[in-house]
C-alpha cells in the first residue's frame, strides 16, 4: 500500500499540475471564443471525437502489455514490441484512411468549411496512439518519475503556444490550438526514443494474436469509458434540434471541465494501481485472485472512495470560486458539475471492481458490462437532449456508469468475491451526500461568503472523521511522532 501511495502521489501530482494547466485554457478559449460564436464548441466536439479514437487505436494494448509482461510466458521486450508495431502499423492506416477521405468525413462530422481540423486531429491521434505503449512501459517499469515529467512537459509546450497565440498574437480560430496540440505530441513521442528503441525485438503475429484474444473485451471496456466521457458531445450536434448547438455545446464543455478534477483523481490512481496489481499478481499466483490480492484490492477501494468524495465536497463547496475559471455567460451550465463528478466516482470504482476478470483472463465479462452500459448510455443521449439539452448528457454518463459498476459487482461478488467493507463505503457515501444536502440547503439562505465559510467547515468536519476513522495522523511518516505523544 505504501508503494501505490508513493506512485499515486507521483502520477497524481504531475496530473493535478498538468490538470490546473489545463485549467487554464479554458477560460483563455472561452475569453476569446464567446458562447455565442461557438469556438469552444468546435474545440469541444474535436477533443471529445479524438479521446474515443485513441481508444480504438490503442485497442486495449496498455493492459494487455501489463498482463502479458507479468505473466512470465513472454519476454517484456518481447510484448512491448509486439505493441508497439501493432498500434503504429493501425494509427498509420488511420492516418492515410482519412486522407483519403477526407472530404466525406468533413462534411459527416459537420466541419466541411474547415476540414483542415480533421486530417490535423487524425495525425495528432495516430501520434498519441503509438506514443501510448512506451508511456505503458514507462508505467510497468516504474518509472514514474519520467512519465511525469513528459507528461508536464507536454502541458507546458502546450500552455506557453496558447498564450503566445490567443493573447499575444490576440487570435480567435480554435483551430491553432489543435495545431499546437499536434507540435505537442511530436516533440513528446520524440522524447520516448529510448523505449521506442526496444522495437527491435520485432514482431510476434503468434503473440499479437493471443494479445489481441485478451484485449478485444478492454477495448469495449475503454469504449464504454471515454464514451461515458465523450459520447454526450459526439451525439449533441447531431441529436439536439436548436440552431444554438455549438453555443451550447461550448457552455455544457466549458462547465465539464470543472468537475475533471474528478477524472485527474482518477486517473492518477489508475497509472498507479493497473500496474501495482498486474506484478502483484505475479508474485502471488497467475490469476492474482487470492485472498492477499482481494484484502489489497478491498483496502485500496475504500481508500479510492474515501478521497473521490472528499474531492467532490471540495469542488461543489467552493464553486462559487471555481465557477470563475470560465465567463459569465457560460455559468449557466454549472449545475451539470455534481452530476458529472458522481459519474466520475462510479467509473472509478467501475475500474476497482474490472481487475476479477483481468486478472483470471475472463475480460468477455468486462465486453458485456461495458456494452449494456453503452447502450443505456447513448439510449439517454438520443432520446432526452432533444427535450432537456445538455442536462440529459449529464444524466446519461450516471446512468451508464451505475449500471455497468452495479453488474460488474454483482457479478464479480458471484464468481470472485472481494471482502469489501461495504459497511464503511456506505457510511462515507451517506456522510457525503448528507453533507452535500446541507451545502445546498444553506446555500439558499445565506449570502456568498457565508455560504462558502459554512461549506468550508462541512469539509473540515469530513476530513476529522475521516482521519479519526481511517487515517490517525500518529501513523503518518516523520509528522506522525508529534501525535503519538
Amino acid at each position: 500500500m505504501k508503494s501505490l501511495a508513493k506512485e499515486t502521489a507521483i502520477y497524481g501530482l504531475s496530473s493535478i499540475i498538468g490538470r490546473f494547466l489545463n485549467y487554464l485554457l479554458v477560460p483563455l478559449y472561452t475569453a476569446k471564443m464567446t458562447a455565442e460564436s461557438g469556438g469552444y464548441g468546435v474545440i469541444t466536439n474535436m477533443y471529445a471525437i479524438t479521446a474515443l479514437l485513441l481508444v480504438l487505436l490503442t485497442f486495449g494494448m496498455e493492459t494487455t502489455f501489463f498482463r502479458f509482461a507479468t505473466k512470465g510466458d513472454d519476454l517484456p521486450s518481447r510484448v512491448f514490441s509486439t505493441a508497439l508495431i501493432g498500434v503504429s502499423s493501425a494509427a498509420t492506416l488511420f492516418f492515410f484512411a482519412v486522407l483519403l477521405f477526407l472530404t466525406p468525413v468533413s462534411s459527416f462530422l459537420g466541419y466541411e468549411q474547415t476540414p483542415q481540423y480533421v486530417w490535423v486531429m487524425a495525425l495528432t491521434v495516430s501520434v498519441d496512439a503509438i506514443r501510448a505503449i512506451p508511456f505503458a512501459y514507462l508505467r510497468q517499469q516504474k518509472k514514474a518519475l519520467k512519465f511525469a515529467t513528459l507528461q508536464l512537459l507536454n502541458i507546458g509546450i502546450n500552455i506557453v503556444l496558447n498564450v503566445i497565440y490567443y493573447l499575444g498574437m490576440d487570435g480567435h480560430d480554435p483551430g491553432y490550438a489543435f495545431y499546437i496540440n499536434l507540435l505537442c505530441s511530436v516533440v513528446i513521442t520524440l522524447c520516448l526514443a529510448k523505449e521506442i528503441a526496444n522495437i527491435r525485438c520485432g514482431f510476434d503475429p503468434a503473440l499479437m494474436r493471443r494479445m489481441l484474444v485478451y484485449a478485444w473485451p478492454i477495448v469495449l471496456l475503454g469504449i464504454v469509458g471515454i464514451l461515458n466521457q465523450v459520447a454526450d458531445k459526439i451525439l449533441f450536434p447531431f441529436v439536439y434540434p436548436g440552431d444554438d448547438m455549438r453555443e451550447q455545446l461550448g457552455i455544457y464543455g466549458a462547465c465539464v471541465k470543472i468537475a475533471m478534477i474528478m477524472a485527474m483523481i482518477t486517473q492518477a490512481f489508475r497509472y498507479a494501481y493497473e500496474p501495482f496489481v498486474f506484478n502483484s499478481s505475479k508474485s502471488n499466483g497467475s490469476d492474482g485472485n487470492n485472498e492477499n490480492n482481494g484484502e489489497l484490492q478491498a483496502k485500496a477501494m475504500k481508500y479510492f472512495i474515501i478521497f473521490t468524495l472528499l474531492a467532490f465536497l471540495c469542488v461543489v463547496g467552493w464553486l462559487d470560486v471555481l465557477k470563475y475559471i470560465i465567463p459569465e455567460n457560460y455559468r449557466v451550465g454549472l449545475r451539470v458539475v455534481p452530476i458529472v463528478m458522481a459519474a466520475e466516482i462510479m467509473m472509478g470504482i467501475y475500474f476497482n471492481l474490472s481487475f476479477w476478470y483481468k486478472l483470471s483472463d475472463k475480460t468477455y465479462w468486462g465486453a458485456v458490462f461495458a456494452s449494456i452500459g453503452c447502450a443505456v448510455l447513448i439510449a439517454v443521449n438520443v432520446f432526452f437532449v432533444p427535450r432537456f439539452g445538455y442536462m440529459a448528457c449529464a444524466w446519461a454518463g450516471f446512468v451508464g456508469y451505475a449500471v455497468s459498476m452495479t453488474l460488474s459487482y454483482i457479478v464479480g461478488q458471484r464468481l470472485h468475491p472481494i471482502p469489501y467493507p461495504m459497511q464503511q463505503i456506505a457510511y462515507y457515501i451517506i456522510l457525503a451526500l448528507v453533507s452535500w444536502l446541507s451545502m445546498k440547503y444553506f446555500a439558499d439562505i445565506l449570502p456568498q461568503w457565508g455560504s462558502l465559510i459554512y461549506n468550508t467547515l462541512v469539509i473540515i468536519f469530513f476530513v476529522t472523521i475521516i482521519v479519526r476513522q481511517d487515517f490517525p495522523l500518529s501513523n503518518l511518516p516523520v509528522v506522525g511522532k508529534y501525535f503519538r505523544r
